[in-house]
């Protein structure tokens, strides 16, 4: 899953030109799909509990291999965004299904780490996709004679989307050693095979309990009315929806995504080249696999809202020097400038200007657009702002690396545990749901208008929009979000739900 999401941050830079993209169709082939994902994690449920947890997944997994093969053999836009949003249905159905699965057969006394272990694979998939995007960025350069037989020199965006074949296949193999859900067993009345599967990982005897468990489990939720969308909105649960919602929010409006899917453009942004960026982009993947595994292990001890709290604020700090860093940047017009900007003939009076340096981004356009006509420079500016700007590259680095550190030991996996933790067991269900609708809408909004702010708000008012958000969303978290370590479900129900009313 996380390979197939974040896959696209290689490809983007290759189909714009190609393809002849707007900077929201780009966003688009990005953003899409979320969209299909958000739509499948609503029906992913329903259709698990009708053909079990495993089932599901193996679909998905054939979704996954249908979603690259699509994608590298895709001969328009369209096709190419068609083939993304189904494979946006296999992330949704993961999203959902691969933590209830695990949970569902996992024995209790580890159940929280290896549910957690989802996210670490989902961060995992996420550095995988950097690196292959990097090797095969890097074998198209080689000359080799292997690369062109492949046509990986030809066609290099096309072999990165297609690489996620051989995970999508594996996971489909994967998923026959498997079994069977034992919960999901018992709700279709196969209690001897359940008993079965449970007493490979706990013994006869404890599986015996368990059963006995999760049927008086199953039996109450058929005894008992499902809370609906309407109950949310009851007075009592103000507070605690107002936490969910905003914390649903503050998770993507901070641009997480804006950085696991364009890292490499971000990084061209700064002049380093395109080799240097993929590089870089490796390092995010492995900033955020090791700070996923530190919150992991401190979210027990050192407790949500101090992780909320640092995090946040390293969210916002860092945006804002990166932000600074791209304010401060310099651009000179030489040669170099239009170096990337093929069967074009640069004008007299922009040749007659190499050399003079411009303070701003703002400045450079109030030039060039003149010079060059507005259809010239909004189709090439992208282009001659990299090979122009002088800016410091590691300032610009050190911050990339901060925010997602920051975010991968706080509101990342934080957040999760915290919609488990604060709604109410009745409504606990139907709250997430709703919750995490949201986060998902904002995080599809994201991720489809960050090529477009780039180009009319430019780099540096665009992170400081995000960093403003994380601003406030640090003093929502100091004065707003209590700490849930420690406590019982009972005793937060008590103290935020009661007293809200």
């Amino acid at each position: 899953m996380g390979f197939d999401a974040s896959v696209i941050s290689g490809v983007i830079s290759f189909i714009e030109p190609e393809f002849g993209l707007t900077k929201l169709q780009l966003g688009w082939s990005v953003a899409s799909l979320t969209l299909t994902a958000t739509l499948a994690m609503l029906v992913a449920g329903p259709l698990s509990d009708k053909y079990g947890r495993r089932g599901v997944l193996r679909w998905a997994a054939v979704l996954y291999a249908i979603s690259a093969l699509g994608s590298a053999l895709a001969p328009s836009f369209t096709a190419l965004v068609v083939a993304r949003m189904i494979g946006g249905l296999g992330v949704g159905a993961s999203l959902i299904l691969a933590p209830m699965y695990i949970a569902e057969i996992a024995p209790s006394e580890i159940r929280g780490r290896m549910v957690s272990f989802n996210q670490l694979n989902i961060v995992i998939g996420i550095s995988a996709a950097f690196f292959t995007n990097y090797l095969l960025l890097r074998w198209s350069d080689s000359g080799m004679d292997w690369v062109a037989s492949l046509g990986i020199d030809k066609h290099t965006w096309r072999w990165m989307l297609g690489l996620e074949t051989v995970p999508a296949i594996l996971y489909f193999i994967g998923l026959f050693m498997v079994p069977r859900s034992p919960r999901w067993l018992l709700m279709q009345g196969q209690n001897q095979e359940a008993i079965k599967i449970l007493s490979r990982f706990t013994g006869s005897d404890k599986a015996e309990e368990e059963i006995k468990s999760i049927q008086e489990s199953i039996d109450e939720d058929k005894n008992t009315e499902r809370a609906g969308f309407g109950e949310l909105f009851v007075p009592s649960l103000k507070l605690v929806l107002t936490i969910g919602i905003v914390v649903a929010i503050l998770q993507q409006i901070t641009g997480i995504n804006s950085v696991f899917f364009y890292a490499p453009m971000i990084f061209e942004q700064s002049g380093i080249g395109t080799d240097a960026s993929f590089v870089q982009a490796i390092l995010v993947g492995l900033v955020n696999l090791v700070f996923t595994i530190l919150a992991l292990v401190y979210i027990d001890k050192i407790g949500r809202k101090p992780l909320l709290s640092g995090g946040v604020a390293g969210i916002a700090i860092s945006m804002v020097v990166l932000a600074t860093s791209f304010f401060n940047a310099t651009y000179t017009l030489s040669e170099d400038s239009f170096a990337k900007v093929e069967g074009y003939e640069v004008p007299v009076a922009v040749t007659e200007a190499y050399g003079t340096t411009y303070e701003s981004e703002g400045e450079l356009a109030a030039f060039l657009i003149p010079a060059m006509g507005e259809d010239s420079w909004g189709g090439y500016k992208s282009d001659i702002l990299t090979q122009s700007i002088s800016i410091n590259s590691m300032v610009v680095l050190i911050a990339i690396l901060a925010f997602v550190a920051s975010f991968a030991i706080s509101i990342g996996p934080v957040m999760w545990v915290l919609f488990s933790e604060l709604f109410p067991n009745r409504v606990r269900g139907v709250a997430i749901s709703f919750v995490g609708l949201i986060n998902s809408a904002v995080s599809f909004l994201v991720q489809w208008i960050f090529p477009w702010e780039l180009e009319y708000l430019g780099t540096g008012m665009t992170f400081l929009v995000y960093g403003l958000f994380a601003v406030a969303g640090f003093f929502f978290v100091i004065r707003v979000i209590p700490e849930t370590k420690g406590k019982s479900l009972e005793e937060i129900e008590e103290a935020l739900v009661k007293s809200g009313s």
